[in-house]
């Protein structure tokens, strides 16, 4: 594994961390970027999402994995007791994560279809 990918696997397992604490940490303890709350989800498994298709450039199963698991994290917050699960957050999360894994699909198409040779007298 190249230095490059440790650092990125680095990068996410502090931003899943962070964002597991945000969601179930004390709601004293969060920081807040003055976004609206679903815009906040949205952003921070976007970032996720994207993060880990740099690191590992499978999207489709990245987010087979981030999608239940952004849906999850937003139901555990019923087993907090300062906390209330919310649907439509957890549908901003499970967008943040279906919109940077297609548009990584996207990027990875193109590349690929850019890389390869055209073929003459077609």
């Amino acid at each position: 594994m190249s230095a490059r990918r440790k650092w990125l696997w680095l990068l996410v397992a502090a931003l899943a961390g962070a964002i597991v604490f945000a969601a179930l940490g004390p709601t004293g303890m969060q920081i807040r970027l003055g976004l609206h709350w679903l815009i906040e989800h949205f952003l921070g498994f976007f970032g996720l999402t994207a993060l880990i298709c740099l690191a590992w450039p499978r999207p489709m199963v990245v987010a087979a994995v981030l999608l239940p698991f952004a849906v999850a994290l937003e139901a555990a917050q019923m087993l907090t007791p300062d906390r209330v699960a919310d649907p439509a957050t957890a549908l901003s999360a499970a967008a943040g994560v279906a919109t940077a894994a297609l548009l990584a699909d996207g990027i990875l198409s193109l590349r690929k279809r850019r890389r390869k040779p055209e073929v003459l007298g077609r």
